[in-house]
């Protein structure tokens, strides 16, 4: 098992930043790639980043490329979304997710561990 657990949402103006953390405890958190993802009111759950477990590779949804960065301290079992430039239509609640293989999958389906994600609202 692997717990997860976010932090860091909050209400922000379109423009700004913020940083998102997610702590593991449990299983050997450096053998998951980890994934976020969001989702907004009436929208389903859709990818944003995805890590491997070295940090070395990186996967971006391509509405977020060049605004957010998803890196991982595997000493502090923390992985982090920062998010610059934000819009309104990030809006939505932010989860991240454990995934054991090691391939950067995009697909929900693919993360077997989830945390109970956290709200990040920009408004205009």
């Amino acid at each position: 098992q692997v717990q997860l657990v976010e932090s860091g949402g909050g209400l922000v103006q379109a423009g700004g930043s913020l940083r998102l953390s997610c702590a593991a405890s449990g299983r050997t958190f450096s053998r998951f790639a980890m994934g976020w993802f969001r989702q907004a009111p009436g929208k389903e759950r859709e990818f944003v980043a995805a890590v491997n477990w070295s940090g070395r590779y990186t996967s971006y949804a391509d509405a977020v490329k060049g605004r957010f960065t998803i890196s991982r301290d595997n000493a502090k079992n923390t992985v982090y979304l920062q998010m610059n430039s934000l819009k309104p239509e990030d809006t939505a609640v932010y989860y991240c997710a454990a995934d054991p293989s090691i391939v950067l999958a995009v697909s929900p389906e693919e993360y077997d561990y989830w945390g109970q994600g956290t709200q990040v609202t920009v408004s205009s």
